[in-house]
């Protein structure tokens, strides 16, 4: 007779973060990718319309748009460099372009970039996620030696 041990009791199962993330960007629920996530642009639902995941308590905070000025700014500066050293525009036409398109790119990565925050918080259970409310990190104790 063998006994088994089961490392995993208590524990709660793992969520698969890619697709929670996959689901968060196309703007879907990242639990059932059924319900929307935004109520308005930028606003989360309080609730998901088909599974009820609570997601008042979410946190993206400051994530989404460093993503989004991180991908702009490459896509931007490197399409520049490229029209400066392959083609002889006109300063006008820089001028009209890349404003422009900086503004627009932003604008249409910022929902997505959100809802992937979103997917990954849920993925993760932080802020509210995992059915207990934060509790604040506590500074370890000092051990000392006898």
């Amino acid at each position: 007779m063998s006994v088994q041990i089961n490392h995993l009791a208590g524990r709660p199962a793992e969520r698969d973060w890619r697709s929670a993330i996959g689901r968060g960007m196309t703007g879907r629920c990242p639990h059932c990718g059924q319900g929307r996530l935004f109520r308005a642009f930028l606003k989360p639902v309080d609730h998901c319309e088909a599974c009820g995941e609570a997601m008042h308590h979410q946190r993206a905070d400051d994530l989404p748009p460093y993503i989004v000025i991180t991908i702009v700014g490459h896509v931007i500066v490197g399409g520049l460099l490229m029209a400066e050293k392959y083609a002889n525009w006109p300063m006008w036409l820089h001028l009209a372009l890349w404003p422009a398109l900086t503004v627009l790119l932003s604008l249409a990565l910022m929902q997505p970039a959100k809802g992937a925050v979103i997917g990954l918080q849920w993925a993760l259970r932080m802020h509210g996620f995992g059915g207990l409310p934060d509790a604040p990190e506590r500074e370890p104790t000092a051990r000392t030696r006898r």
